[in-house]
Parts: structure tokens; C-alpha cells; sequence
């Protein structure tokens, strides 16, 4: 029996149902979104999960797009220079010594004479480290990090700091490693940046973890935030003592300084870079703090301030011509020497970076060195400056992958280029080179007990000597 035809009549009733179903549907998307809307706006539940779920996607997305591969990290940048090794070396103007530094090629440092020649090297990998007691369940893979700081203990050991890419914490932590890269202890706290080690072998430094407090009249440090901690360690790389720094900030005389945030590191509100202890030595002419206390910088608010451990507050703060600002040295005459990321703005050609040394009474220039067209300076992250003591000082350029030494009038007097390269995947023909986060010339006791290794020096390229 075949089917009975739609009348007319049935067919506009379909259509009309049809009509109103897609505006029902429309009412409801735009009720879901004026909904949404208001939830956004006023901020009330659910807006904290919604704000929390999408920034975890984002995140999610990027770790998985934008760290495809390793040359993608920003632990690389474009070769500026064929040149590798030591390319200027005025041996009566130097301060002598050896170099230690970081390289963003790997979780390993390397040490080298004024010729380049590498004296010995470090190496040892986050995997060998973490275990169950890290708050970094699964960590990234070993060549998605590098050591972002090395320093070299009294006793010649090497203590280093694991920073990793395509994470949040990007802190992974610290460890001492002994001359044949075995470790002696390891700090699993989430430790980023920067450390000072004490006279008496204690270490201070930089965490960061996710909190969820608010701050009464500080609505914009809406939670969760990545916050940073000064921490204390032992000798022996126990965590002995632990200060909220941003609490320290808000609970002192200073707390209207938070309002200097801008929009885009509500998130990461201090961005703190850089801890340097005060020792008996530096707090002699350093009238803004005393021994025991801490310099730190907070690099989106442009602030250097100078953080009492006892008192657990911000005894000191102040903001000056610097921007994007690195690595505050209190120097024995109580001036603060500092890295300029991105303030050098008279002379475009010259490079974005300088050298700044600072009176703190006045915020005045004591003394500044800054590229010129021939020698651009330009490290818009990263970097630190060393004061040496022949008077000159060794500069690391971290986006440039390059170390040189300057002396008071501004004469580069020695000058070395990490000598790693990799193509760039993205641009036929382009080198890459690894950042060099921070360097340091070793010109005392510690030296000598490098003088006669049993480490066979090699060149710059490898070569054995």
C-alpha cells in the first residue's frame, strides 16, 4: 500500500517546526552566551574554573605546538656571527682567569681559558635526579632543558640550576655536582633563575609555585598566580628557611609598588630574577640593607628592592631607567651595577641593552657601557654582568650567545662566542645559536684547582689539544 503524499499543508507545518526549533536553538546559544557574558564580566562562579580550564588548554595547546622540537625553545636564537671561540683577546688589559658558563644547548657547563680552550665540562641530566619527592610529576625530556645557572663553589664543585622549557613551573630545581659530574645533593623545589651562595656554604634561593590566595585592594592579583619564594639552604641542600616574597612586598611600606604590574603579567606578577646576598663586605657602604638580606629583581615591575629574611618584608624598592632589568650587584662602594635588557633606547643601531651603575641614594648613572654600530649589545631576556677585579667588567650576553670583557673607558678587551650551531627548521640557511644564560670569571683560589686536571683541554670545536 503505498505511502500517503504530504499535503501542503503538513509540509509548511514541517517547515515552521523546523523555523522554530532554529530559533529556539538561537535563544538558547544567545542566553548561554549573555550568561557567559555576565559570568566573565562580574566574575562570579563559575568564572574562576571557566578561566581556569581555558588557560590550562591554551597552555596544553602551546606545549604541544609551539615545543615541537628542540631549536624551537627560546634556549635558542639567531646567529648574529660566523665567528665562534675567543675573537679578541688583549692579553695586558684582561682580567685573567678562567670562564664558567651555561649553555641553553643542554643541561651542562663548561669552563675555559682566555684562548677558549675548554678546562673542563659539566654534564648531567634532570633524569638522573628526579624521583617521587619532585612537585614536577612529569618532567619534560632532558634536551628541553639546560642548567639556566652554574656557579662554582668554594670546594670547586659546581652547584646548578635546572630550567625548563614548554613548562609552568619552569623551575625545576638545584643541585651540587662533584668534578666528575656526580651529584652530592639535590634540591627538588621547584628553584628558577638565580642563587647566592654564603661564605658559609649556605645557599639562597628563587622558588615559584601556583597560589590561590587574593590580597584585600589588590584585584588584580587574581588567583591562580606562579609566586616566587627566597629560600635558605643548607650546606648540605636542605631548605632551612622559606619567605613568601610577594607577601613581604604587599605586607611593607612599599606595597603600592605591586600597581606598577602591566596587564600581561598579572599572572606572574614579580617575575623575580635575580637573589644576591648581602655580605659583610658589600653592606659596609650598601646603606638600603644590611648583611643577611637579599637584593632582589622583579623584572616586569622594573623594581630592585632588598628583602630582610628575618623581618620576612621588603625593607627597600626602587624603580629607575632600566627596563627588562637582570642580575643588581651591590658593589663595595654601595653602588648597584645591573644588566639593562631593553632600556638603551637613545641609539636604535647600538643595540637595546646596557650596563648601568647605579647610586641607590639617587638613582644616578655612575657609569654605563653600550654597544656601538660596530659592536651592537642587545639581550632583550636573560643575561648578567660581572664586576672583576682589575676594574673591567665580563658582560654575558645570553640572547647573543656571546661573553665579553669591557674595561671602565668602554674598550672591549676580550670577547668569545659559544661555538654551537644548529639550523634553524623554520628558515632554510639560518643558523641557531644557545643562549648563554650566565658567566662568571674565576680568578681566585678556585682556579688553581682546575690549573692541574687530569681533563684533557680541548678547543673550542672539540678538537683535542
Amino acid at each position: 500500500m503505498p505511502a500517503p503524499e504530504k499535503t501542503s499543508e503538513s509540509a509548511e507545518n514541517n517547515r515552521g517546526d523546523k523555523i522554530f526549533f532554529a530559533a529556539f536553538m538561537t535563544g538558547i546559544a544567545a542566553i548561554s552566551f549573555g550568561i557567559g557574558a555576565f559570568v566573565v564580566l562580574a566574575e562570579v562562579p563559575p568564572y574562576q574554573s571557566m578561566k581556569n580550564a581555558w588557560r590550562a588548554g591554551t597552555a596544553l595547546w602551546e606545549q604541544r605546538t609551539k615545543y615541537s622540537s628542540v631549536e624551537r625553545l627560546d634556549f635558542w636564537a639567531p646567529a648574529r656571527t660566523e665567528e665562534t671561540g675567543v675573537t679578541i683577546n688583549k692579553t695586558d688589559k684582561t682580567q685573567k682567569g678562567l670562564t664558567l658558563y651555561s649553555s641553553g644547548d643542554g643541561p651542562h657547563a663548561v669552563l675555559i681559558d682566555m684562548d677558549g680552550n675548554i678546562v673542563h665540562e659539566w654534564r648531567m641530566p634532570f633524569s638522573e635526579i628526579h624521583d617521587e619527592t619532585s612537585p614536577i610529576p612529569n618532567p619534560q625530556k632532558d634536551d628541553f632543558m639546560h642548567w639556566h645557572t652554574a656557579k662554582m663553589a668554594p670546594d670547586g664543585d659546581l652547584i646548578v640550576q635546572y630550567t625548563a622549557a614548554g613548562d609552568t613551573p619552569y623551575g625545576y630545581g638545584m643541585a651540587k655536582i662533584d668534578r666528575n659530574s656526580k651529584p652530592v645533593w639535590k634540591y627538588l623545589g621547584t628553584a628558577h633563575h638565580d642563587f647566592s651562595i654564603a661564605s658559609d656554604g649556605r645557599i639562597y634561593a628563587l622558588t615559584q609555585e601556583f597560589r590561590f590566595n587574593t590580597y584585600d585592594n589588590r584585584k588584580q592579583l587574581t588567583p591562580p598566580r606562579l609566586d616566587d619564594f627566597a629560600v635558605i639552604l643548607s650546606p648540605e641542600g636542605k631548605e632551612i628557611k622559606r619567605v613568601s616574597i610577594l607577601d613581604a612586598l604587599i605586607n611593607s611600606s612599599y606595597a603600592n609598588m605591586v600597581d606598577f604590574a602591566p596587564y600581561f603579567s598579572n599572572e606572574d606578577v614579580l617575575h623575580t630574577n635575580t637573589i644576591q646576598l648581602i655580605t659583610e663586605e658589600t653592606a659596609q657602604n650598601f646603606e638600603q640593607g644590611k648583611a643577611g638580606d637579599v637584593v632582589l629583581s622583579f623584572r616586569d615591575l622594573g623594581i630592585i628592592a632588598v628583602l630582610d629574611m628575618d623581618a620576612e618584608k621588603v625593607v627597600w624598592a626602587t624603580r629607575g631607567p632600566w627596563l627588562g632589568q637582570h642580575d643588581p650587584d651591590v658593589l663595595p662602594n654601595g653602588d648597584i651595577l645591573l644588566f639593562d635588557n631593553q632600556g638603551q633606547l637613545a641609539d636604535p643601531e647600538a643595540g637595546q641593552s646596557r650596563i648601568l651603575q647605579i647610586d641607590p641614594a639617587t638613582n644616578g648613572i655612575t657609569w654605563e657601557y653600550k654597544g656601538t654600530t660596530e659592536h651592537r649589545f642587545d639581550s632583550n631576556i636573560r643575561a648578567d654582568q660581572q664586576r672583576l677585579p682589575n676594574g673591567n667588567t665580563l658582560i654575558t650576553e645570553s640572547s647573543g650567545g656571546r661573553l665579553f670583557e669591557v674595561t671602565p673607558e668602554g674598550e672591549i678587551v676580550w670577547e668569545y662566542h659559544n661555538p654551537i650551531r644548529r639550523d634553524d627548521p623554520d628558515n632554510p640557511g639560518q643558523k641557531l645559536i644557545p643562549v648563554v644564560s650566565q658567566a662568571e670569571r674565576i680568578s681566585d683560589e678556585r682556579a688553581a684547582l682546575y690549573s692541574d686536571t687530569n681533563f684533557t683541554p680541548t678547543s673550542p670545536d672539540g678538537e683535542k689539544q
